[in-house]
């Protein structure tokens, strides 16, 4: 008998030298006890080796979906076929497509499950040319292949309550968890057998209730048996990812905190396994500087900052980090680069020093957590001065000059009646005429005003002028005074003169 091991480096394919003693399946675990026992039970006959972690992660993507490869392909048709013997599998499904395509009898029973478990233990012993620090580089590749499953999930899960809520609407806002949802479509099927199902060992009694309240009164459309037969094998499959999911998830948290104990708790277990993933290798990442894990997972963004000579960017996988999760964005990146310099020292701890206790990232972690909160609470000390007096920082706070819309003046109707109308439009007549009299009141008063004025500046003017006449004519008469007591001594000579010329005129007559 064959059996086919997936590990994360490649596909091997073991030879059984003794199928007696997997009979006893209880006992099986001892001979693995040792590298030798385990040698005695089952011998590599062939080993397939992936050329890098992309390979291996569309391999594992192909088998969790239940599906050969081009590369499993042909190992199986060169070694199986060639061997004639039952193929022993892991997993059900995938001997299920090894026998419709290869037509090759497998086999899947519990004491394959615990011989598989025999191997895993002894694995470095059992496939030789592989280094451990090789197989856990690949290893860490799966938190990759988590972001893919965890893609492929949301998209499953999407379309199954999307097909399912045209028959029962109303569950999808009742319950809101994704897997309580599909086991409960699993255990029920059709919207009728609500009433008589008992769902307590998956919601609590009152969100029961709720639920066949629902379901009696539910506004879907009825669907044919098929239809419900297609989504409860959506529902299986999603069921099955998420329980793979998380069984991957545990084996990636075991690993890292075997290989990287204090990059795990200083940045998580998936970021810390990206980040040797992206590196290569934990001894590739420790040779890098704080500045370079800070932005590694961000080289586009980088080149094309300094290409169009804009600000580079902050942090890269480190982002991810629950510690810069949880900060302001004020200071996100002040904490990335002050969680880069820690964990770097945590890598070359991890990758270079003897003890393997995380007793040195729980510290390191201690004082960024320290570091955050006095960031928050605007605790920043002064460089220059004393240092104990805290900086003044005023608080910002936003203001938007948001118009609020006013719906008033989109009705057309009237308000109001027709008569009220006419009585508002009578009143402001009567307003406006009162103001209008006022007014005209006011400017005759304001015009009397002036030709009293006028009449006041005539006056004085008639006044002014007849006063200066008075003047004048007592000026003309003095001069008329003047001239005449000058002009009297002159006349009396003149009339002395004119008697004289009388007398000789008559004289001169009486003598003719």
């Amino acid at each position: 008998m064959l059996v086919l091991f997936e590990t994360s480096v490649g596909y091997a394919i073991f030879k059984v030298l003794n199928e007696k003693k997997l009979q006893e399946v209880d006992s099986l675990w001892k001979e693995f006890e040792t590298p030798e026992k385990a040698n005695k039970i089952v011998k590599l006959k062939h080993f397939e080796k992936f050329q890098d972690t992309a390979e291996a992660l569309a391999a594992f993507t192909a088998l969790m979906e239940g599906k050969i490869n081009k590369q499993l392909k042909k190992v199986l048709k060169k070694i199986v076929k060639e061997a004639h013997e039952p193929l022993a599998v892991a997993d059900a499904k995938l001997g299920g497509v090894i026998k419709e395509k290869l037509n090759l009898s497998c086999i899947h029973s519990p004491v394959v499950n615990e011989l598989m478990r025999g191997i895993r233990s002894q694995m470095d012993g059992l496939i030789p040319g592989v280094e451990p620090r090789e197989m856990a580089a690949m290893c860490l590749g799966l938190a990759h292949l988590l972001d893919d499953l965890d893609k492929e999930l949301n998209n499953y899960i999407m379309r199954c309550r999307e097909w399912y809520g045209w028959h029962f609407p109303e569950l999808g806002k009742i319950i809101s968890d994704n897997l309580t949802y599909c086991k409960c479509l699993q255990k029920v099927g059709d919207r009728k057998n609500y009433a008589s199902a008992t769902l307590s060992e998956l919601l609590p009694e009152d969100v029961e209730a709720e639920v066949k309240a629902a379901a009696e009164i539910s506004m879907g459309t009825e669907v044919s048996e098929e239809d419900i037969c297609n989504i409860l094998h959506l529902c299986t499959q999603v069921i099955e990812i998420s329980e793979y999911r998380t069984q991957l998830y545990e084996y990636l948290q075991n690993r890292m905190m075997a290989i990287a104990p204090n990059v795990t708790v200083m940045v998580g277990e998936l970021v810390g396994a990206r980040l040797i993933a992206h590196a290569g290798s934990l001894l590739n990442l420790a040779k890098h500087a704080a500045s370079t894990v800070q932005i590694l997972g961000a080289e586009k963004a980088l080149f094309r900052a300094l290409k169009s000579r804009r600000d580079t960017p902050k942090y890269g996988l480190i982002y991810h980090a629950s510690l810069v999760g949880q900060t302001s964005p004020k200071h996100k990146g002040k904490i990335s680069r002050m969680l880069a310099a820690k964990t770097v020292l945590a890598i070359r701890y991890d990758a270079f020093g003897e003890d393997s206790s995380s007793a040195m990232g729980v510290e390191n972690r201690a004082k960024l957590e320290a570091r955050l909160r006095s960031l928050e609470d605007r605790g920043i000390r002064k460089i220059s001065g004393t240092g104990k007096a805290l900086a003044k920082a005023e608080k910002y706070e936003h203001k938007s000059e948001v118009k609020i819309y006013d719906p008033s003046g989109d009705s057309t109707l009237p308000t109001c009646s027709k008569k009220r109308k006419i009585e508002q439009v009578d009143k402001e007549d009567e307003v406006i005429e009162k103001k209008a009299k006022k007014a005209k009141i006011k400017i005759k008063v304001e015009e009397e005003e002036e030709e009293v004025e006028g009449e006041e500046k005539v006056l004085v003017v008639e006044e002014e002028t007849s006063v200066k006449k008075k003047k004048k004519k007592e000026k003309k008469k003095h001069i008329k005074e003047e001239q005449m007591s000058e002009e009297e001594p002159s006349s009396s000579t003149a009339l002395a003169n004119l008697e004289k010329k009388k007398k000789k005129k008559k004289k001169k007559d009486a003598e003719d």
